[in-house]
């Protein structure tokens, strides 16, 4: 038996250390050269480390939620014979960034280590059926093996048969059992009665994206002087507008609201341009964009993200709206890049139907504005001294005081209301 220690590559330029958020490999599993092993975090990217020899796993020196330092030790891995040790190129995973190709692990003359009992398995978890080597890019070997599913019965499309994300869709979408053309609607399940008297406590560690998200919050609402500035905007005229057009225009983008309030933010920018801006503190100055990168505040599974519309102001509406679908869906599926989910110079935030009356939308630094969309509702309200039914919804923006007036905020989003509120000119 030959023992290979594998350590924590160099997975970026000036990274001291990477938290581990997911194992792709149990103790006592048997793991093939290239095989998904582990998932780091950086404060830039989320990055996939593949396996760099065959063998299996003995050891595992850190746990999800550990923040481990480049070169520390990750795996001890049982090759059954003389142990070279191969450069290692980490993958991306959901948030590539630029990552120079890591340094060889040396070889390892330690003591041959005891194999430890393989982990006692999860009720949840799933028991990889993929055999052998596999023509697939690690990311998709890794779904593959989450899923449970032989990559030798799926046709890839890809050159020499290699399989793409999108053959595995596909494959997932063929195998869906279909129901009889007669069987109703089956009804969602209804949740059991809280239990009377319950105590227990469920601990959830913070980890990963949502440990991102917590201290990027902080250290926005600790470091930017935030105001919010909420107005009422009649969307009457825009939402017939909006209905108008989809029923008419088929085999387009579905509009929705977001792309007439990006629209609208591209039109008050160009009149209030000291909102479209990022601030450094640090060297104190002002970077005032004449191009809209427009952050889309995205809810995903792993929590919330922001891929970005780049030049907002040279898009149509409906180029608008195919840009919102295919960015959400890259964030939703993890497959947003670095590129997409940086560079932004403002951001919209929208809880669609949940947006309730008004919030208090926390600024992305280094930007200095956000928009927030709240519910349409209706309600009456004296027009020309009658009295008529009208759609209203909210627009809450904060901003940072030390470089956005409060006149200038309200002027700025004035304007937004006075471009949604006359919707035609949106249009031209």
């Amino acid at each position: 038996m030959s023992n290979f220690v594998f350590k924590l590559p160099d997975v970026g330029e000036g990274i001291a250390q990477a938290e581990i958020v997911a194992w792709h490999a149990e103790i006592g599993q048997e793991i093939q050269e290239d095989d998904p092993l582990v998932d780091v975090m950086t404060d830039k990217a989320t990055v996939e480390i593949t396996s760099p020899v065959s063998g299996r796993i003995l050891a595992r020196h850190a746990e999800v939620g550990v923040m481990a330092s480049i070169g520390s030790e990750l795996v001890v891995i049982d090759t059954g014979g003389e142990a070279e040790a191969p450069a290692v190129e980490p993958v991306a995973a959901s948030t590539p960034a630029p990552a120079k190709p890591a340094k060889a692990p040396a070889k390892t003359a330690s003591a041959p280590v005891p194999a430890a009992a393989p982990a006692a398995a999860s009720p949840h978890a799933v028991t990889p059926a993929v055999s052998g080597k596999v023509l697939a890019a690690p990311a998709v070997r890794s779904r593959l093996a989450a899923l449970g599913l032989d990559g030798a019965k799926i046709r890839g499309s890809g050159p020499d048969g290699r399989i793409e994300h999108a053959d595995l869709d596909d494959h997932l979408t063929r195998s869906q059992p279909q129901a009889p053309a007669s069987a109703p609607a089956a009804r969602a399940p209804v949740p059991p009665p809280p239990t009377v008297g319950d105590d227990s406590i469920e601990d959830i560690k913070v980890i990963g994206l949502r440990r991102q998200i917590a201290e990027r919050m902080l250290e926005a609402k600790r470091s930017v002087p935030h105001f919010t500035y909420v107005e009422e905007i009649d969307v009457t005229a825009l939402e017939a507008a909006r209905a108008e057009i989809n029923t008419a225009a088929v085999g387009w983008p579905k509009l929705t609201l977001l792309p007439f309030l990006i629209k609208a933010m591209v039109r008050g920018i160009a009149q209030h341009p000291i909102v479209n801006a990022r601030y450094d503190a640090e060297a104190a100055v002002i970077h005032r964009y004449n191009a809209v990168h427009i952050g889309v505040a995205t809810q995903t599974p792993r929590g919330l993200v922001v891929p970005v519309i780049r030049h907002a102001e040279m898009l149509t509406l409906h180029q608008l709206a195919a840009e919102i679908v295919k960015l959400s869906e890259l964030a939703r599926t993890g497959k947003a890049s670095r590129e997409v989910l940086t560079g932004s110079t403002i951001t919209v935030s929208s809880l669609g139907a949940l947006g309730g009356i008004a919030a208090t939308p926390i600024i992305n630094p280094p930007e200095v504005a956000i928009v927030g969309v709240n519910k349409i509702v209706e309600r009456p309200v004296v027009k020309n001294g009658q009295i008529a039914v009208a759609k209203l919804m909210n627009l809450s923006s904060s901003f940072d005081h030390r470089i956005v007036d409060g006149f200038d905020a309200a002027a700025f989003i004035k304007t937004v209301k006075g471009e949604l509120e006359a919707p035609v000119r949106l249009m031209v």
